[in-house]
């Protein structure tokens, strides 16, 4: 990728005028620049187009290079970036896998020297470009293996970030810390003579205790969900840190950020109801801390059944997830069906029921959407029923 030709000005004029035309289209044109191939500018255009919503400033940006839409589906978002940022503290950072740049950009704001390595050659150049284009200059970019560059420098940082790629020399995904790439397993001694605090990103498919399994020094664990879609798991490491780390949920939406702090070994204790007045629907990130017990404790709500995860009361809580009013609750049989027929339009869930949302649609005959919500899910006693709500 030559960065210099795909900033001439016709070149950028097509990326632009291009922007919204279907990718297969344009597979089938010939590139009208004679110096600059078909296929960059597709990358170009592919790229940007996934960024639009995902990395709104690299795609407002004029002079923006984009790497492989593969890049930009693996990156951080901003707003993911932007939480990051602020659980760093000092003035230094170093991310050891800088990638695209997006959470090096974010580190910037909030601290006074970034240092971002990235191995490939070509990536580093257009990350470097593109933190100008941005008028971001308090970030160095460095070329190259950067735990060599670790091992043959004596600087300390303030914290040192990575995100380990999870596929090995095959391009095989793998499933544990020890085999992804930098192995941060193997190398934690390495990082903690640079720093004091380590940020760690991995996949939100990690299992959290085989994660605690293999790391040392853990303090924070954060679930990370946007949009009620868990994105990133962010392990935060403290030298000689020997305590239980804790345990938080964040959902960051486009109007707050919920967040729920648990110690990792709370177990918490559930009560156990029939449904009342309101019916609560935890987020994502909350789901994942796998603390079932602990909600129903910490947020004065009461479970519908043991293995059923929904939770209700009287009198409507704050709450970290989705708030519903209860507006009927039936036992799910044949004398009730008339309510479902009556519902034909309407959003529905299943939660600790043995029949699926499409076979239930099917045979109810309930399209997707509406304002109604029907929760079909278990009781204390064991009883199958349904509940008919609207959002709260």
């Amino acid at each position: 990728m030559d960065i210099h030709l795909l900033l001439q000005p016709e070149v950028q004029k097509f990326i632009d005028d291009n922007i919204h035309q279907s990718i297969p289209v344009l597979a089938l044109k010939k590139s009208p620049l004679a110096d600059v191939k078909m296929i960059d500018l597709i990358t170009q255009i592919e790229s940007k187009q996934k960024a639009k919503n995902k990395l709104s400033k690299w795609f407002s940006t004029s002079n923006i290079i984009f790497p492989s839409k593969l890049s930009i589906e693996q990156t951080s978002s901003e707003e993911c970036a932007s939480y990051k940022a602020s659980l760093v503290k000092g003035d230094s950072l170093i991310d050891l896998t800088g990638g695209f740049g997006i959470d090096c950009y974010y580190f910037a704001q909030k601290l006074k020297k970034v240092t971002h390595c990235e191995i490939q050659e070509d990536l580093s150049k257009v990350v470097a470009h593109n933190y100008q284009q941005l008028k971001q200059f308090n970030i160095d970019c460095i070329t190259g293996d950067s735990l060599d560059y670790l091992q043959q420098s004596n600087q300390q940082f303030d914290f040192i970030y990575l995100d380990p790629a999870r596929r090995n020399q095959a391009k095989e995904k793998v499933f544990f810390l020890s085999d992804c790439t930098p192995n941060v397993v193997k190398n934690t001694d390495l990082l903690f003579n640079h720093t004091s605090s380590i940020l760690i990103k991995t996949s939100p498919l990690l299992d959290i205790q085989a994660g605690l399994n293999e790391l040392k020094n853990v303090k924070e664990i954060h679930i990370v969900a946007l949009n009620n879609e868990v994105k990133e798991l962010l392990w935060v490491l403290e030298k000689d840190y020997c305590s239980t780390p804790n345990l938080i949920a964040v959902n960051i939406t486009k109007t707050a950020l919920q967040k729920t702090i648990f110690s990792f070994d709370d177990q918490g204790v559930a009560n156990l109801s029939v449904p009342l007045q309101y019916l609560y629907e935890p987020n994502s990130a909350l789901m994942k801390t796998g603390k079932f017990d602990s909600i129903s404790s910490l947020f004065n709500v009461k479970k519908l059944h043991q293995h059923s995860h929904l939770y209700t009361s009287d009198e409507l809580v704050d709450f970290p997830g989705r708030k519903f009013k209860i507006l009927q609750s039936l036992p799910f049989n044949k004398a009730n069906a008339k309510q479902l027929l009556l519902q034909q339009k309407a959003n529905v869930t299943v939660r600790n029921f043995p029949i699926s949302v499409d076979e239930l649609r099917k045979k109810w005959k309930i399209s997707d959407g509406g304002s109604k919500y029907i929760f079909f899910t278990t009781t204390l006693l064991d009883q199958k029923i349904f509940l008919i709500c609207e959002s709260v």
